[in-house]
């Protein structure tokens, strides 16, 4: 009987051997790929200073961390909720001076105090790769198509790119000296919302064809063309186009350009990517600065526990033995070589077809259970 110590909590799980496998599975598969385009992995702490934390990314609130004061130092310390932070730590400190641009991939797990409604889940395995010292077009195409070529690896199918331009409404206003800040950051709440009326009455008429300047590529693009009559979004317009064409038929892509959730530090470029069989997104990215040095950076981050919902176990022709009492060493170290699992008999009466055995060792000659 389960005990109410037993229980773990809210927005916490197990993952069993299956679905353990899996994410194991995806994580290796997603982060050969990154190796294979240069970039260099790297293992950042759990815990940091909450300040060192919440400076290296606008937007990254600490109190969504679990805290606690360091009996050493007698600081405060965050359980980090996003791994990106940390990157801009390394790359702006003990990496400073090595060449750029600099590409650093990572994995690890993150948790957060409070989870929303929508993604209940308060611990995550994060797994990203971020190329620090550009925030270009050519940057923003990489980690596009670097993130894609990873979810495919990994096993998942039908990906979806949704693009957005976080800092749309900061560049439009900026070119009308009449906008105050409250109007704009009422239109920005407006856009957020996708509120038509609202959005007129919070004195932001003109920008009601962003609204449907949204949904495939393609068409939404043109939308925003139309729009952009006085030239603010050309650079921004056509780097869109740009990274698309990179992208090529690898994935669906759309345009949503006001979406803002989740891109609390992007800059002029943010995307986030689905997958078929996955509730919420696979991953999230884009172009933003590094607090501190005010580096330019563009990366992406995948979860990758969700793609567990969407990859099938791994199939392998590897075969599981076992190994009966007095079974010939070299044998078994010959089968581990070639890549085949192995389990030792421990005592009698042990049934190996439940221990998930396909083959059974005896000596030297390995038979089918």
């Amino acid at each position: 009987m389960t005990k109410a110590s037993d229980l773990l909590p809210e927005g916490l799980e197990d993952r069993l051997p299956r679905v353990a496998g899996r994410i194991t599975h995806a994580m290796r598969a997603c982060l050969d790929v990154l190796d294979t385009h240069g970039y260099d992995r790297v293992r950042p702490p759990l815990l940091e200073f909450e300040r060192s934390l919440s400076s290296r990314m606008q937007g990254v609130a600490t109190q969504r961390c679990f805290r606690f004061v360091d009996p050493a130092s007698l600081r405060t310390l965050a359980l980090r909720s996003d791994i990106t932070p940390q990157i801009g730590r390394i790359a702006a400190t003990s990496m400073r001076g090595a060449a750029r641009p600099l590409r650093l991939a990572y994995c690890g797990e993150t948790a957060l105090i409070k989870a929303s409604q929508l993604d209940p889940a308060r611990e995550r395995l994060q797994l990203g790769g971020e190329l620090i010292g550009a925030d270009t077009v050519a940057a923003a195409g990489e980690a596009v198509t670097v993130a894609i070529a990873a979810l495919k690896a990994a096993g998942v199918s039908g990906i979806s790119v949704d693009f957005t331009l976080p800092d749309l409404v900061d560049t439009l206003c900026g070119k009308d000296p009449a906008l105050d800040q409250d109007t704009v950051e009422a239109i920005r709440r407006e856009l957020d919302t996708k509120d038509a009326g609202g959005l007129k009455a919070a004195g932001g008429a003109a920008f009601l064809p962003l609204l449907y300047a949204t949904g495939p590529f393609a068409e939404a693009l043109s939308k925003l063309r139309d729009f952009d009559q006085g030239g603010a979004l050309t650079s921004r317009i056509e780097g869109l186009a740009a990274i698309a064409a990179q992208i090529g038929d690898a994935a669906r892509i759309t345009l949503d350009p006001t979406e803002r959730h989740g891109f609390e530090y992007q800059t002029w470029f943010g995307f986030t990517l689905y997958a078929e069989g996955v509730r919420a997104a696979v991953g999230r990215g884009g172009t933003y600065r590094i607090g501190g040095s005010d580096e330019a950076a563009t990366g992406f981050t995948l979860f990758v526990d969700r793609l567990a919902e969407a990859s099938a176990q791994p199939s392998s022709p590897r075969q599981t033995i076992y190994l009966a009492a007095g079974y010939d060493a070299a044998a078994a170290r010959a089968a581990q070589a070639q890549g085949h699992r192995t389990i030792a008999q421990l005592s009698d009466g042990e049934d190996p077809a439940a221990l998930g055995c396909t083959h059974r060792m005896d000596g030297v000659q390995i038979v089918p259970v």
